[in-house]
């Protein structure tokens, strides 16, 4: 029997806190600041975007992770159209740093040093996987349909401890065109891993710059799959960073909910590309 998702619907609405915006620019690095109005030894994640996209592009879901009460420190780097990849890692190390050492807002505000984490999506998950490697700060990493990065995000996360969750296709998904493989990420990952993959989902829908989308023809924001993974995030960090026992199913490798499915085992070696008689010896 699988264990349920929680309140999924509800951790992909609004959360309670009222939530700040502030520039990331006045400690060095480029980059926005959101945090609830107030709370003591908040969880805090650094995140990471996708390639050609910048922050302005996940402004709503990085609201919405404040309005839970998890403080985000978003750099806007390596926006170009050829990104360094370790560069954005390291710059996801940095603002992991910030939040958990420089005070924010008017003192009503302070992030633990001991709730810190990484998410990225595309390019950012892949960059999100580098910057936890033989990285104490990081608590636990979520990657939003991880894309090739290099050095290889996939090779990398065979020395990574800390727990993670990876959003990806499900075994229906069509990833012929996805810059990525995200459940070779999550086969191959050293600690706990969660492969959530939400019906219908795929890297191009997650970021909201639907405008940008229609002219590049790229797709199309889906605004039901940026709510479900929003919920998914809140539910895994509250639990990994903040301890929430009463979203421990979030950290659960079987969990389903409403239109969410996991893969484990054989199906996630499948969804892989690895076949059975040779799923121990991947080389990537």
């Amino acid at each position: 029997m699988s264990a349920k998702l929680k309140k999924l619907s509800d951790l992909s609405k609004r959360g309670p806190h009222r939530v700040l915006e502030g520039d990331l620019g006045y400690t060095g690095l480029p980059g926005k600041v959101y945090t609830p109005a107030e709370g003591k030894n908040l969880p805090g994640v650094a995140f990471g975007h996708d390639w050609l996209k910048d922050v302005a592009a996940y402004e709503d879901t990085l609201r919405h992770l404040a309005s839970w009460g998890i403080a985000v420190a978003a750099p806007d780097t390596e926006t170009g159209f050829k990104p360094d990849h370790a560069g954005l890692a390291a710059d996801l190390e940095t603002a992991m740093q910030i939040l958990g050492g420089v005070r924010l807002g008017n003192g009503n505000i302070s992030v633990s040093p001991g709730k810190l984490g990484i998410v990225g999506h595309g390019m950012g998950g892949g960059a999100a996987v580098l910057a936890a490697v033989d990285n104490p700060k990081a608590k636990a990493v979520a990657a939003v349909y991880p894309a090739n990065v290099a050095p290889s995000a996939v090779e990398a996360a065979r020395n990574l401890f800390v727990p993670g969750m990876v959003v990806g296709p499900g075994e229906d998904g069509d990833s012929l065109f996805d810059p990525g493989n995200p459940a070779k990420l999550a086969y191959n990952w050293a600690g706990e891993v969660v492969y959530r993959a939400p019906k219908k989902g795929d890297q191009q829908s997650f970021s909201e710059d639907n405008l940008v989308k229609r002219i590049l023809g790229l797709g199309k924001s889906d605004r039901g799959l940026q709510e479900t993974i929003r919920g998914l995030l809140v539910g895994y960090l509250l639990h990994q960073l903040d301890e929430d026992k009463s979203y421990a199913s979030y950290s659960e490798p079987d969990a389903e909910g409403s239109g969410v499915g996991s893969l484990t085992g054989e199906k996630l070696s499948k969804a892989a590309g690895l076949a059975r008689d040779n799923a121990g010896f991947s080389l990537f």
